[in-house]
């Protein structure tokens, strides 16, 4: 049984995430003692479920810490010292919710979670009556708030005069983003700013589409500075420029990064991102003294993990991201939206605007497109591709930890890798010529599929 995905468990509330589910897994987390600080999104399911999970828990002689709604970032941050469990679909439609668990501070890695597998799986019952653990409520908010405040005022310049459009999706950035820009001296317009787990004002998803009306009031607001976009627990973040135009995701990242590694006063500062992440991130760290290294995508806190282990005491890993999640590290070791709209704002306010941001980054044309595949099939596919990718580009160096990826003398790359959720094989590129690469790359896949059908 395996019920955990590359970020928790997630799916239908009234088929998957049940409120049997929630039990059970609180029940099989309780086994491990001590302290769990429980939270929840803005979803109608919430309550339910995390009263499921309070139950499970102090049933297998868990203490149980109620702090209500929260963005994932803030219950992360009250995790450390302790567990916690977050009941959250992040960016997923409204009838889904999910569960999230998290000890000091980082989500459980892959054997934690089949730890949890396999209790749920023995159906283990509560404790003795007399073992079973207490409850109480404790307030959260405040402090993790406090704290972002204080750690985004050592990056950058002060936000007095910045203006920061932000869209909160109807989802719990509304209780932290606006808020923490306000304190750090921004000019703020919060649009969805009101918590609603039917996400009315638009998807919880952030992307061009969903944003159109945070791009459009941009477009139409001649002193806004830059818009901010969130999912439903203020995990992820996009940004927009002035003129409503989307900044690419590893654009930001790569910012982030050069930033990290140019302040870092460590001889080998490194940054942990993932196989799909674009090679505008390695040039700026690099440019900066740094190296990257990659991990599986879900998992930037066992990379981190991998990455002190592997290094010595001149290591320091400065910063960690996948594609809109980014890992403050010298912050703390969850992925943290609120904190990435703190210190890319004060970024902005120091550069003058994200132009001067963005100008030493290299923004080669980048694509994704998804090939189909039966899921019974995409290990035997994956097996034949480690050895057709490189034969079809012996001009590239070429990588297999994480799928197989190409990377050519000029900085241009392709990866092909597994869907973890869907019946398909992604395919990521960036190069100059783009839709050559990955035509190229499309055909290769397709002569594997048919091959194994």
């Amino acid at each position: 049984m395996t019920l955990f995905g590359t970020a928790g468990i997630r799916g239908s509330a009234v088929e998957t995430v049940t409120p049997e589910l929630a039990l059970a897994v609180g029940r099989a987390a309780g086994r491990d003692g001590g302290e769990f600080v429980v939270a929840r999104d803005g979803r109608e399911t919430g309550p339910a479920l995390a009263a499921a999970m309070e139950a499970g828990l102090e049933s297998a002689g868990g203490d149980v810490r109620r702090a209500g709604q929260l963005p994932t970032p803030a219950l992360a941050f009250a995790s450390q010292g302790r567990r916690g469990a977050m009941l959250t679909a992040s960016h997923n439609p409204p009838t889904d919710n999910g569960i999230k668990l998290f000890i000091d501070g980082e989500e459980y890695d892959r054997e934690a979670e089949r730890a949890i597998d396999r209790r749920i799986e023995a159906d283990d019952p509560p404790v003795a009556w007399d073992e079973w653990g207490d409850g109480e409520r404790v307030d959260v908010l405040d402090d993790y708030r406090d704290a972002v405040v204080e750690y985004a005022q050592s990056h950058g310049a002060p936000l007095d005069g910045l203006r920061v459009v932000v869209d909160c999706g109807n989802g719990m950035a509304a209780v932290a983003t606006p808020q923490v820009l306000r304190a750090l001296g921004a000019e703020v317009v919060s649009l969805n700013a009101n918590v609603d787990g039917h996400f009315p004002g638009r998807e919880s998803k952030p992307t061009p589409e969903t944003l159109a009306d945070l791009r459009e009031f941009l477009r139409n607001d001649p002193d806004a500075d830059l818009g901010i976009g969130h999912d439903g627990d203020a995990d992820r973040i996009v940004v927009v420029d002035g003129d409503g135009g989307v900044v690419h995701e590893d654009t930001v990242v790569a910012v982030l990064a050069g930033h990290y590694t140019d302040r870092s006063e460590a001889d080998d500062p490194v940054v942990v991102t993932t196989p799909n992440a674009s090679g505008r991130i390695d040039e700026r760290v690099e440019a900066a003294g740094g190296r990257v290294e990659r991990v599986r995508l879900g998992a930037l806190h066992e990379g981190i993990a991998t990455a002190r282990e592997e290094g010595d005491e001149t290591t320091e890993v400065v910063f960690a991201a996948e594609p809109w999640k980014h890992v403050h590290t010298l912050f703390g070791g969850w992925i943290d939206g609120v904190a990435s709209a703190a210190v890319v704002s004060r970024l902005v306010a120091e550069a003058g605007g994200l132009g001067p941001l963005r100008d030493p980054v290299t923004e080669r044309p980048y694509r994704k497109v998804s090939v189909s595949c039966p899921d019974d099939a995409k290990e035997s596919v994956m097996t034949r591709l480690e050895t057709a990718v490189p034969e079809r580009f012996p001009e590239a160096s070429v990588e297999t930890e994480y799928g197989v990826r190409a990377t050519f003398p000029d900085g241009s790359w392709v990866l092909v890798r597994p869907s973890g959720t869907e019946p398909y094989v992604r395919i990521y590129a960036e190069s100059d010529d783009v839709d050559a690469l990955v035509g190229e790359a499309t055909d290769v896949v397709e002569d594997a599929v048919e091959s194994e059908s």
